[in-house]
């Protein structure tokens, strides 16, 4: 089951019948079922707040994935800032949409157990992403 909640912010305008079977399918390319996912959408403070109290990081960023995985089947609760989101979107040029959809599945991919801090995972994440995004505009 997908769920979204929010703290400190107004749900955004998305589709969540359209996201759950989105993120569905792609689970189902890594060979993965979604299981419990709680999407949180937050401020930049509460971001800031999380970061701090369970990963001991003193920064901002867009998403924060808790990864509850039993086996192949995909649980977490992945953190969502919705003003680093905006702020990236204007940064890269992209519609707040495109970037909110972007960090929404990039939760996803790390559950599926793509990574983006080592020497070429980033390349990696972001090819997946793609994939993942591509598949959302023909549905």
């Amino acid at each position: 089951m997908i769920d979204f909640q929010t703290v400190n912010v107004e749900m955004p305008a998305i589709n969540q019948t359209q996201i759950r079977a989105w993120v569905a399918d792609v689970a189902a390319d890594y060979g993965r079922r979604v299981g419990d996912i709680t999407y949180i959408f937050v401020d930049d403070e509460e971001i800031l707040r999380v970061n701090r109290e369970f990963l001991q990081h003193d920064y901002y960023t867009d998403i924060i994935t808790f990864d509850y995985n039993d086996g192949r089947r995909l649980s977490g609760d992945l953190f969502i800032s919705l003003d680093t989101v905006r702020t990236n979107a204007e940064g890269l040029q992209v519609a707040y949409e495109q970037e909110l959809h972007r960090v929404i599945i990039h939760g996803v991919l790390h559950l599926c157990g793509i990574n983006d801090k080592g020497p070429g995972e980033r390349e990696i994440m972001e090819a997946a992403e793609n994939r993942a995004l591509s598949k959302l505009s023909l549905k």
